[in-house]
């Protein structure tokens, strides 16, 4: 029993304490309806770690960190520059192409390493058992401070992803604002995809918003229900993967699309219908 206390003791505190600030960013992805632009950066943000890695460092240094980082903020600059209120091309084009292309990069980046396999697993998985606890203090200290920064502009913020039309006529710099967003955004990306994987980055952000907005309308209870979403999953998840030995980001990224499964269900929500707002 202490054995498997001092096990799962730092994946719970990481399952616990990180995905708070990914549901409340999923729920403005969510909003902005670039579902895919976190799979993206993900890819972009593991896309550095590759080349990080066939450069000779290890995937927790801090050269690691810095190269996955620039990349991540250029895919911010681009998501940028690719926002337009030309709908002839939807950015959701761009992100596609974007995630695509960062994709087959990490591939060849890592074709001729000798463990190539092993480092593309992890960016898609992560290493969420084996987490390290100077990781998730690391991590949730950076969390919190993009979040002091989304509260002490929760304004520009609210508007840009909730109410764009009415930023224009208060001369709010989208362009700026978005940069910022995107930026921030990548951070949090960059952090956790070290931790998580790709996958994982993508399913905290999108499913429990998901199942906040099937159940709740205001956003501060769409947060509190998607952490609970988030957080019930991950203990499940990391159960299963304990006692099945399991891949924990596999795992935990299931016992999430069973959570919205069972939310779809007790809603009665079929794919054709739409909830407001």
């Amino acid at each position: 029993m202490s054995e498997a206390f001092s096990i799962m003791l730092w994946p719970f505190l990481a399952c616990l304490l990180l995905p708070g600030i990914l549901v409340y960013m999923g729920l403005h992805v969510v909003r902005r309806e670039i579902i895919f632009v976190d799979l993206a950066l993900a890819q972009v943000a593991a896309m550095g770690i590759c080349l990080a890695i066939v450069l000779g460092h290890d995937a927790h240094d801090w050269q690691t960190i810095a190269w996955s980082a620039g990349f991540t903020f250029i895919g911010a600059a681009v998501l940028t520059l690719t926002r337009s209120s030309d709908r002839n091309v939807p950015q959701e084009a761009f992100i596609g192409i974007i995630y695509v292309i960062a994709a087959a990069a990490g591939l060849l980046l890592l074709s001729h390493s000798p463990e190539g396999n092993e480092e593309l697993r992890r960016t898609l998985v992560g290493e969420m058992l084996l987490v390290r606890p100077g990781g998730v203090l690391h991590t949730f200290a950076i969390f919190v401070a993009v979040g002091v920064v989304h509260i002490i502009f929760r304004r520009q913020f609210m508007l840009l992803s909730f109410n764009p039309k009415e930023g224009r006529p208060q001369s709010l710099r989208l362009w700026f604002w978005d940069f910022l967003f995107y930026v921030l955004f990548g951070v949090v990306v960059t952090s956790f995809v070290r931790i998580g994987g790709v996958l994982l980055v993508f399913s905290y952000l999108i499913i429990p918003a998901v199942s906040a907005r099937l159940l709740v309308t205001s956003l501060p209870a769409q947060i509190a229900v998607g952490w609970i979403v988030a957080t019930v999953s991950s203990v499940v998840g990391l159960y299963c993967s304990y006692l099945l030995d399991l891949p924990t980001g596999a795992a935990i990224v299931c016992a999430l699309g069973l959570a919205l499964l069972l939310v779809t269900l007790a809603r009665g929500e079929t794919p054709g219908r739409a909830r407001p707002g």
